[in-house]
């Protein structure tokens, strides 16, 4: 099979390839610049999954503390500062139950999206959230303990995850990139001190980042 430049745009669309093929004069090395970006996304999710699911237990963890109930969530309809976070746990209630399934605490927080958790530290719910999420990151030191200060590398996070899982490109700025992994076990750091420790056994990025670079000629 010879999977040449008419191939690529056969099968991912011109435009999709034309960054590529514009950018660099060798074919083969648009192709492989296209490569690259799939298995440097693909280096991300062992961290963007273990971000993900420890940010929304520790979150919905302090939740329950706040309202005195595990279904914490339907106090938002009524609570003054919060309804419109509402649409976000109908949504999640929907999904559930097109599936045919019972909507329990355990299924919504586990089918609400980062963007809700993410938007839990925004700036429009600091009055009403902030003293009660600020204890979902222990390990943050106390001098940078301000919600602006996780809300900005949550925000840059939820950001890249999106772009990954949307299928867009990330192989270009190789550095960017290095600095949001940086951030991704800053965050999780926060959350829990051990978790990059831990990760770093299933963590591939800086073993594919290297190799990337020494692939296409950036060192």
């Amino acid at each position: 099979m010879n999977y040449n430049k008419q191939y690529f745009e056969k099968v991912f669309s011109t435009k999709r390839m034309e960054r590529y093929f514009k950018l660099h004069e060798d074919e083969n090395q648009a192709i492989l610049h296209y490569r690259s970006n799939i298995e440097l996304a693909e280096s991300f999710y062992p961290c963007l999954s273990v971000f993900e699911v420890a940010l929304r237990n520790a979150l919905s963890r302090e939740l329950e503390t706040m309202t005195g109930r595990e279904d914490w969530y339907v106090v938002f309809s009524n609570t003054p500062g919060l309804t419109s976070l509402n649409r976000y746990i109908t949504q999640a209630s929907k999904q559930i139950s097109g599936r045919h399934e019972t909507v329990s605490p355990s299924k919504l927080i586990a089918e609400l999206t980062l963007g809700f958790w993410v938007s839990l530290l925004n700036s429009e719910y600091e009055k009403v959230l902030w003293k009660h999420l600020r204890r979902a990151f222990p390990y943050m030191p106390k001098n940078m303990r301000q919600r602006k200060n996780v809300s900005a590398p949550l925000n840059s996070i939820r950001s890249f995850r999106n772009r990954i899982f949307h299928n867009e490109s990330i192989c270009w700025n190789l550095n960017r990139v290095a600095d949001i992994h940086k951030e991704l076990l800053l965050v999780m750091g926060w959350i829990n001190q051990d978790i990059p420790e831990w990760i770093v056994v299933i963590d591939r990025f800086e073993e594919v980042s290297q190799r990337i670079k020494r692939r296409m000629n950036w060192e």
